[in-house]
């Protein structure tokens, strides 16, 4: 009884701990980017009432406030649902206050929008929150757009965040690889060599060795990577950019061979086949 009683005793301070410790979890994802403002400021096409024209963007002119870097982002919704549409990718904006643009355009003639909703954090599930509604009505045509002088703040922030985009380029393409990172890289390539060249011999192998069903079964996995081969050395030879990913495709493939030829051996071994039938 004694026992029981200290068992139960231990297991309710740890549901206590694991409550409180949930209780801080939540409290810390959900007020990470509680700090975070964003208004709208203008827009262009301006007023309450837009027709967007064929492939013409929405341009929101937004103003932050944030404790730390964030991205912001503007979706369109329409009867609390997603609109038909694409928006803005988003730059890093650095903490504190300053502008930033959100856009967005309608894929399909006469699709409709009734509010656009910001979000900001980091992108992730629970670092990003939703941060202000900016009701809208807005209506899709295949129209041309009309043309209009578009607000300096569109060119201006355009600009910033081109240029923003080139220098994260840069800085991507001169980031130094680790000797980690090439052994890893190395090691990968290996791998995917090493898998390509045992599923195109292993069944081969099997032909050679093996006789009757078994010298059959052995033909399946040896079609399936002489196939493999051939359409790409085709496919190649008429266009060069159509496979540009040909190592994962023999990778595939090769997985696929091998692993029809370790079930075979394995299958050989149960049924006590241990010499050539």
């Amino acid at each position: 009884m004694l026992i029981t009683r200290r068992f139960a005793r231990k297991a309710g301070l740890n549901r206590m701990i694991l409550f409180f410790a949930i209780i801080i979890w939540l409290c810390a994802a959900t007020g990470l980017y509680a700090a975070t403002t964003v208004r709208v400021v203008s827009t262009y096409p301006p007023g309450n009432i837009v027709h967007l024209g064929h492939n013409q963007n929405y341009y929101l002119h937004l103003q932050y406030s944030s404790e730390q870097p964030i991205k912001i982002w503007a979706h369109p919704y329409f009867q609390g649902k997603p609109a038909n549409a694409g928006s803005n990718p988003s730059r890093l904006y650095p903490a504190g206050r300053g502008e930033a643009l959100g856009w967005f355009f309608l894929f399909q003639p006469d699709t409709q929008v009734d509010e656009v909703r910001i979000s900001a954090g980091d992108g992730s599930l629970t670092g990003t929150s939703f941060v202000a509604a900016f009701p809208v009505q807005i209506t899709g045509s295949n129209q041309p757009a009309t043309q209009q002088n578009k607000p300096d703040w569109v060119s201006r922030l355009k600009s910033l965040d081109a240029e923003a985009q080139k220098a994260n380029y840069e800085r991507q393409r001169n980031m130094t690889i680790s000797f980690s990172d090439r052994i890893m890289f190395g090691g990968f390539m290996l791998m995917m060599l090493a898998i390509g060249v045992l599923g195109i011999i292993s069944p081969l192998w099997g032909l050679l060795r093996w006789q009757r069903g078994w010298r059959i079964a052995a033909g399946v996995p040896a079609a399936l990577m002489t196939f493999e081969i051939l359409r790409l050395f085709i496919d190649i030879a008429a266009d060069p950019t159509s496979h540009n990913l040909w190592p994962f495709e023999i990778l595939i493939s090769g997985t696929l061979s091998v692993s029809i030829m370790a079930v075979l051996i394995v299958a050989r071994k149960v049924t006590g086949v241990s010499q050539v039938l």
